[in-house]
């Protein structure tokens, strides 16, 4: 337990108060980030997703702009994040069978990473399609929300290894 507290932790100041890291001595760099989630839908609803056909409408275009959106809005619901100007945020899907794969991908050249903004993205796209077909599916399941790639800063490039479905 000391050693935790002897631990420097930078979202907290001498006194133990959170508090935002200041990045502002940081060199600003081309920063990249690419998340994934994954939601899993049945056959029925697949099938209507494909034809357009569910009752709140074309699912994938609503959840790429919510997906965007929500990149954009990052550090209004991540306490500590910092408000970052993104040069581009996308939502990519594709279709596995059952599996809408969906990655999303933010861009910035400044001092701190764009990871945050691609999290919340892919977890919004997601959430949105629950809400989209949930008229017709209440067992949709979100999954694997995870970073896959990072560039850029002080760490460099990170890659995450595969996974299996």
């Amino acid at each position: 337990m000391d050693s935790l507290r002897d631990t420097k932790f930078s979202h907290m100041d001498e006194s133990g108060n959170v508090c935002m890291v200041d990045v502002g001595a940081k060199p600003a760099t081309q920063r990249i980030a690419i998340t994934e989630a994954i939601v899993t839908v049945n056959e029925q609803t697949m099938k209507l997703l494909k034809e357009c056909a569910l009752p709140k409408g074309d699912v994938l275009t609503c959840a790429k702009i919510a997906g965007i959106m929500a990149a954009k809005k990052t550090a209004d619901i991540i306490p500590m994040c910092h408000p970052l100007s993104l040069s581009y945020a996308d939502i990519r899907f594709h279709i596995d069978g059952c599996n809408i794969h969906i990655e999303c991908e933010t861009r910035t050249t400044g001092p701190t990473g764009v990871e945050m903004e691609a999290l919340v993205g892919v977890q919004a796209a997601a959430a949105t399609i629950y809400d989209m077909c949930k008229a017709v599916q209440r067992d949709i399941v979100i999954r694997r929300v995870r970073l896959l790639r990072k560039e850029g800063g002080r760490s460099g490039l990170f890659t995450a290894p595969a996974m299996p479905l």
